[in-house]
């Protein structure tokens, strides 16, 4: 086989539709357009959400809640996630990203306490639960 001998399945390429090119074609004149009419205009078409002039489910529903804006979105891990670093080691986000950890857009880390630790660790910048504090601390790591 040869290059030029390449030719796509039969019936797999569909010829595109050419409208406005004379009625010889059978899409001449209107153009599969109609007659007259919105949609017939170029550039004619009913914006999004236009429900041909019935009242549009948008206006029908009722307003709920609001977005608070000032959220934050924390990356929950659990103290048994933290016995993969070496003893000693000063865990911040950048280490957990680096681990895996944490992924994604995320403002903060917590620290849960499920799960057993026996390494001391150092933590910098990440939010502990009370539990996960005296593990942690228990363990003989700190929270900075």
């Amino acid at each position: 086989m040869k290059l030029h001998e390449l030719a796509p399945a039969p019936g797999s390429r569909k010829k595109r539709k050419r409208v406005g090119r004379g009625p010889g074609s059978g899409m001449g004149k209107t153009s599969t357009r109609g007659h007259k009419g919105l949609k017939a205009r170029s550039g004619g078409n009913v914006r999004p959400g236009f429900e041909g002039g019935q009242m549009p489910i948008y206006r029908r529903l009722p307003k709920r809640g609001f977005t608070n804006i000032f959220k934050t979105k924390n990356a929950v891990l659990n103290v048994q996630d933290l016995d993969r670093f070496e003893d000693g080691a000063t865990i911040d986000i950048d280490v957990l990203r680096d681990a895996g950890l944490v992924k994604g857009k995320v403002d903060g880390v917590k620290i849960l306490g499920n799960g057993e630790i026996n390494k001391k660790f150092s933590l910098k910048d990440v939010l502990v639960s009370k539990v996960a504090k005296e593990k942690i601390e228990s363990a003989g790591g700190n929270i900075g």
